[in-house]
C-alpha cells in the first residue's frame, strides 16, 4: 500500500487534547522533530482561544528542543515519562504543570504492554528509510519505538533526509514476550545480534509520512574541567588497581557509562592508559568520547540504545558508515538496559550522583531533595546488577556552599545495598564488605571536601549510639536546612543537638 505524504501541521491537526503519544528515539537522536513542533504551535492557538490542550507523552528517555522544549513552552504536556533533561520541562514539572513520573528506563516498555498506563493513540517514529510493507530503518536512537509502534492505534512516520540509508544494519530490534511466556534473552557478549535490522510495523496503521531534514543538534560537551579530570583519574586508578590485583579479568569487562563531563573524563582516561586493554561497552548511550576511542582502536564495540553525539561528529560518522557498522549495535532500551544481561555480562557501571550520604546512599534526581533535575534514567538498571557499581560526583558545588557528601541524602534513588564504590575529586571510597560505620569513616575521609569533614565527623559522633546505621533523625538534614536558611551548608551546627 502507498503511504500518504502529509505536512507536520496536518499530522498535528489529527491529534486531540488528552491523546497519548509514544515517540521513537533515546535522548535527542531518533526523536521526532517536526510533528511535535507543529503540535506545540497548535496548542498555543488552542490556549489563545480559551480551550484546554495537553497530551500525554511517552518517550525512550530525554528528547530535544522540538519536543520537550517546544511542548513545555506551550504548556502542552499533561503526563510525561520516563526521563527528561530540558529546562522548560523541568520548570513545568517542579511547578506541577506537567505530571512527571520517574521510571527505570528498562521497565517502561513492558509496563506499556501490561496496560498500566493510558493507551497510545499515536506513535511518531523517525526513520532513515522505509518501504511500504512496513519495514522501517530507524535513526541513531531506538528507545521504546518497537513497543510504541506495536501498541499504538495509528502511526506517523517522520522521514529525515539527513539520515543515511546506510545506517541500516546497525540496529537489533526485538520486542520481548510478556510473562508468563518470556524466555531468556540470548545475549552472551555485547556484539551478539538477536533481532532484526529493521522495525516491522503494520502498514495499515500508518496515517502519513512527514518529510524532515535536520540533524539532532546535540551540543558538544564542554571541555573537561579540573574537577571532572580529578574524578576521572580516580575512577581510572580504581579500575586499574582492580585489574592489577585480579578482581577484574585480564581481558577486562564491558563498561556502562552515564553521559556528561565526568563520564567523558573517565572514558578518555581509560583510553589514554596503556595498562587498560581494548574494551567493549554495554550501555544505554554511546557518546562522543566512545566514538573517538573507537577510531583509536581502544573501544572495540558498543551495544547501546542511542548514538548521542554532536552534529559535527554525526556528519563524520555518516561519512564513514563502513567503519562503524560492525562496531555499534542499537537496541530497544529494554534490551540495552536489561538487568538480566547486565548481570550475565559482568558490566561495570559508572554513574553520577547529585549527592551521596556517609553511609553510601545516593540521590541522583532531586536537588535538595525536592526539585526534580533530570530523572533516574538507566542508572538503577545497571547499578543494582553490575559486576562493580561506581557512583561519582564533585565533592562540592556552588563554590563550596553545598557539600555533595551529606549525613543523609534528601532523596534516595539508590540505597547503600547497590553502591559498591563512591568516587569524588577528593578520592575513592571502596564500600564493599564494610558495615555502615566503616563506610561512613572511609567516605568522610576520602570523598568529602576538607572544609566539610569536621562537620560530618560531628554528625557521626552525635549519632554513635543510634543503632547499626547510626542516625540522629532530627539532625540528619542539618546541612540542607543550613543551606535553605543561610545559603551555605558550612553554617550547619550539630552542637545544638547535643543533649
Amino acid at each position: 500500500m502507498a503511504f500518504n505524504k502529509i505536512t507536520a501541521e496536518e499530522a498535528a491537526a489529527m491529534i486531540n487534547h488528552g491523546d497519548t503519544l509514544g515517540l521513537s528515539g533515546f535522548t535527542a537522536p531518533g526523536t521526532p522533530k517536526s510533528i511535535t513542533s507543529a503540535l506545540a504551535a497548535k496548542a498555543e492557538k488552542e490556549h489563545e482561544a480559551g480551550r484546554e490542550f495537553k497530551v500525554n507523552l511517552f518517550t525512550g528517555a530525554s528528547t530535544n528542543q522540538w519536543t520537550d522544549g517546544a511542548l513545555s513552552r506551550a504548556n502542552a504536556i499533561n503526563m510525561r515519562a520516563p526521563y527528561q533533561n530540558t529546562p522548560d520541562l523541568r520548570s513545568r514539572i517542579n511547578s506541577h504543570d506537567a505530571h512527571y513520573f520517574d521510571r527505570h528506563l528498562s521497565e517502561l516498555a513492558q509496563e506499556i504492554r501490561y496496560g498500566f498506563y493510558p493507551k497510545i493513540k499515536y506513535a511518531i517514529i523517525e526513520v532513515a528509510d522505509f518501504d511500504e510493507e512496513g519495514n522501517l530503518v530507524l535513526g541513531p536512537g531506538v528507545g521504546n519505538a518497537p513497543t510504541y509502534a506495536a501498541m499504538a492505534e495509528k502511526i506517523f512516520i517522520e522521514h529525515n533526509a539527513k539520515l543515511p540509508k546506510s545506517i541500516r544494519g546497525m540496529h537489533d530490534i526485538v520486542v520481548l514476550q510478556d510473562p508468563p511466556y518470556r524466555r531468556e534473552i540470548p545475549i552472551y557478549s555485547p556484539s551478539d545480534r538477536i533481532g532484526s535490522p529493521v522495525l516491522k510495523i503494520d502498514p495499515k496503521k500508518v496515517v502519513g509520512i512527514v518529510e524532515t531534514d535536520s540533524y539532532d543538534t546535540v551540543k558538544p560537551f564542554t571541555e573537561v574541567d579540573e574537577t571532572s579530570t580529578k574524578i576521572g583519574n580516580n575512577v581510572v586508578n580504581f579500575l586499574l588497581n582492580e585489574l592489577r590485583v585480579g578482581r577484574i579479568p585480564k581481558n577486562f569487562l564491558p563498561l556502562q557509562s552515564g553521559v556528561g563531563n565526568v563520564a567523558n573524563a573517565v572514558l578518555y582516561g581509560l583510553g589514554e592508559n596503556d595498562e587498560i586493554p581494548p574494551f567493549q561497552m554495554y550501555t544505554e548511550v554511546t557518546q562522543e568520547s566512545v566514538i573517538e576511542l573507537m577510531m583509536q582502536g581502544k573501544c572495540t564495540f558498543s551495544s547501546t540504545s542511542s548514538i548521542t553525539v554532536s552534529d559535527q561528529m554525526e556528519e563524520k560518522m555518516f561519512a564513514n558508515m563502513d567503519f562503524f557498522r560492525d562496531k555499534i549495535l542499537m537496541r530497544p532500551v529494554e534490551i540495552s538496559n536489561s538487568p538480566e544481561i547486565v548481570r550475565r555480562l559482568g558490566v561495570i557501571s559508572m554513574n553520577t550522583a547529585l549527592e551521596a550520604d556517609i553511609f553510601g546512599g545516593v540521590n541522583s534526581t532531586h536537588v535538595l531533595g525536592t526539585r526534580m533535575m533530570n530523572g533516574i534514567g538507566g542508572s538503577g538498571d545497571f547499578t543494582r546488577n553490575a559486576y562493580i557499581s561506581i557512583f561519582s560526583c564533585p565533592s562540592l558545588t556552588k563554590g563550596g556552599s553545598i557539600s555533595n557528601i551529606v549525613p543523609m541524602v534528601a532523596h534516595a534513588d539508590h540505597s547503600e545495598h547497590s553502591v559498591d564504590v563512591l568516587i569524588t575529586d577528593q578520592g575513592i571510597a571502596d564500600l564493599r564488605g564494610k558495615d555502615p560505620v566503616d563506610r561512613a569513616k572511609v567516605i568522610i575521609e576520602n570523598c568529602a571536601a576538607p572544609e566539610y569533614r569536621e562537620l560530618l565527623w560531628d554528625y557521626l559522633k552525635l549519632s554513635q549510639k543510634g543503632g547499626q546505621t547510626p542516625h540522629t533523625l532530627q539532625a540528619a538534614f542539618e546541612l540542607h536546612v543550613a543551606f535553605n536558611e543561610t545559603g551555605d551548608m558550612r553554617n550547619a551546627n550539630f552542637a545544638r543537638y547535643v543533649k
